[in-house]
């Protein structure tokens, strides 16, 4: 009895060894790709921010409204940036260059009777001077317009001293106002949101009534017609990336179909958290409804071709030889390779069977 199992054992060890999986190679196209997935973001898509703190006082628009360049989103209530809006004009009109003319023409007025003066002083000391010379008069008048002169020139030439820094202190004091009622202007205009594109409301995160700040996205905008594929690809691939290169796209709103896309934008700045680059990708021909932020699954076609001698890779020793039949192993050269299989370049045939190593 021990001897008749033995016997069947011996046969079941047989017939198991005997079942080694086989098979020649066969002639197909191949294509060699790297996978990638991602999001899809619409054309220019951007998330709009408050400059300014405040409470929202108006909405514009709504979530999938169509907008152009400078439609308003919404406002932010400002009233005390109205007031000093207001208050910055009065000092700019007051300051205003025009309106003081009037010191300007009194300074020149009172420059023009020094002058005068000046002139008169300068004609007396000659005379008094004239007469000393024939000694005439006394040294102590000779004196007394000689001082006259001096303060005269002094007080001339000061008054166009003062008139020079009295101009330029207006145009200082005009041009400061000027320039604090733009910036109030510009900060008035910082209460109301506007579309920085032409596209579509995507988004809109914030209602009445509700507090915004610089920090805080309170709209997605984007372009609606044409989008962009943005695939995350990994460290040890990136190198093989190229522009133009074509894209397979697949899309779980689009079940069975395949959408083909070329690279148009690679992102040299690894991210390092994720040790992968960001690249970018457009369709051929898109879909007729898209949407921001839909997944897709990719391939990025590095090679292919039509008629390649094939195997599975799981056919492969060492990733350069296979095994025979016969159970001689012979050295291959590949050349590319997918997911399931390889292409063999050189070392067996059609012809050749091959057995799956263990």
């Amino acid at each position: 009895m021990i001897k008749k199992i033995l016997f069947i054992s011996s046969i079941f060890l047989v017939a198991c060894k005997d079942k080694v999986e086989k098979i020649k190679p066969t002639q197909s196209s191949i294509t060699e790709s790297i996978y990638a997935s991602g999001t899809i973001k619409s054309k220019n898509q951007y998330q709009a921010f408050a400059t300014v703190n405040g409470i929202i006082d108006k909405l514009f628009v709504a979530e999938g409204d169509t907008v152009v360049i400078g439609t308003p989103i919404l406002s932010i209530s400002n009233e005390a940036q109205k007031l000093s809006l207001e208050n910055a004009g009065l000092t700019a009109d007051f300051n205003d260059a025009s309106s003081n003319q009037g010191k300007l023409n009194d300074a020149l007025q009172n420059i023009s009777l020094l002058k005068s003066k000046l002139k008169n002083d300068s004609s007396l000391f000659e005379r008094q001077n004239n007469l000393w010379q024939q000694q005439i008069g006394s040294r102590v008048e000779l004196e007394q317009r000689q001082l006259a002169l001096d303060n005269s020139r002094t007080a001339y030439q000061s008054a166009i001293i003062k008139y020079n820094d009295l101009k330029r202190q207006l145009n200082y004091s005009a041009s400061q106002s000027k320039k604090n009622f733009q910036i109030s202007s510009k900060q008035e205009k910082d209460f109301t949101i506007k579309s920085e594109i032409d596209g579509v409301v995507y988004d809109l995160s914030k209602k009445k009534g509700e507090i915004v700040n610089p920090q805080t996205s309170i709209a997605t905008i984007g372009d609606g017609s044409s989008f962009i594929l943005e695939m995350q690809v990994d460290e040890y691939d990136i190198f093989k990336i190229k522009m133009g290169q074509l894209v397979l796209v697949t899309l779980d709103s689009y079940k069975g179909k395949v959408f083909e896309a070329t690279v148009t934008k690679i992102n040299p700045l690894m991210n390092e958290r994720s040790k992968t680059f960001m690249v970018e990708a457009t369709f051929v021909k898109q879909p007729n409804v898209l949407y921001p932020n839909i997944t897709f699954e990719a391939n990025i076609v590095l090679r292919s071709k039509d008629k390649a001698l094939l195997i599975p890779r799981s056919y492969m020793i060492d990733d350069n030889m296979v095994m025979k039949a016969n159970g001689d192993k012979v050295q291959v050269k590949t050349g590319l390779k997918d997911f399931q299989q390889i292409e063999i370049l050189s070392g067996i045939s059609l012809s050749d069977e091959i057995q799956k190593p263990k």
